[in-house]
């Protein structure tokens, strides 16, 4: 089996998922279907002071397939209400492109143990020069950092004013002092 992108409309993500389960349940056609996702992420709101959870999309619009995709299958999916295409077809490519297994790596979470994620140790405080990016010759001064000195959110003067701007580590350099 393969992982397809279904796109559909805004804010139908789950109920194409689920039109597609109820719609296959007991037929030939629900063996070729495996995982059907929906890729949510939690976040937090505060409201009335009170912190609270919340599931919000990852990707808005599509819904994630692992199939054995037949021309039948395809044309099932198609018909439901919501669905507008499946992400890699177009007028010239009539079948669609399945993910790579890299991509479906990342989407389940599953890291790669060989992948040697880079670190970096900036801390707030830290004076940093932006060697790449739009801001390139920029100085600020480091605000936040996250995923280990991997996202920064430095303060750069731009017209007089400081600006907050977040970059990856890779984009900066620390300031010798």
């Amino acid at each position: 089996m393969k992982w397809y992108v279904i796109n559909t409309y805004s804010s139908f993500e789950k109920k194409v998922k689920a039109a597609i389960e109820k719609g296959l349940e007991g037929t030939e056609l629900a063996e070729k279907v495996g995982q059907i996702l929906v890729p949510v992420r939690k976040t937090f709101i505060i409201r009335e002071g009170k912190k609270i959870e919340r599931e919000r999309k990852v990707f808005t619009g599509y819904v994630i397939l692992e199939a054995d995709l037949t021309p039948e299958l395809r044309t099932y999916i198609m018909g439901i209400a919501g669905v507008t295409k499946f992400l890699g077809m177009s007028r010239t490519q009539k079948n669609p492109i399945p993910l790579s297994q890299e991509e479906v790596d990342r989407l389940l979470g599953i890291a790669d143990p060989d992948r040697d994620l880079e670190k970096f140790s900036y801390m707030p405080g830290d004076m940093v020069k932006v060697i790449s990016g739009p801001f390139t010759d920029f100085e600020g001064v480091v605000q936040k950092t996250a995923d280990e000195g991997a996202r920064l959110t430095i303060d750069v003067t731009v017209f007089g004013r400081r600006t907050p701007v977040e970059l990856s580590g890779s984009q900066v350099e620390l300031i010798k002092k």
